[in-house]
């Protein structure tokens, strides 16, 4: 089960995994001006791979949530 989708505002999502911000970072999402759209959205307009990017950001979320 995914803890973020791609239908999530990228702030609500940093504000609860703060560490996804080197995710957005690395994948060129805007997380800054960006960050009160969806990251499908967001994503979007930075021509961003969705699949890597959810993939990397749940895998983020999910080690953080196992601390």
């Amino acid at each position: 089960m995914s803890l973020i989708t791609e239908e999530m505002i990228i702030n609500d999502v940093v504000r609860q995994y703060p560490q996804t911000m080197k995710v957005f970072s690395d994948h060129k999402v805007d997380s800054c001006c960006g960050g009160g759209q969806s990251i499908k959205v967001t994503a979007a307009v930075s021509n961003s791979d969705m699949t890597a990017l959810m993939r990397d950001l749940n895998e983020v979320a999910k080690q953080g949530a196992a601390k």
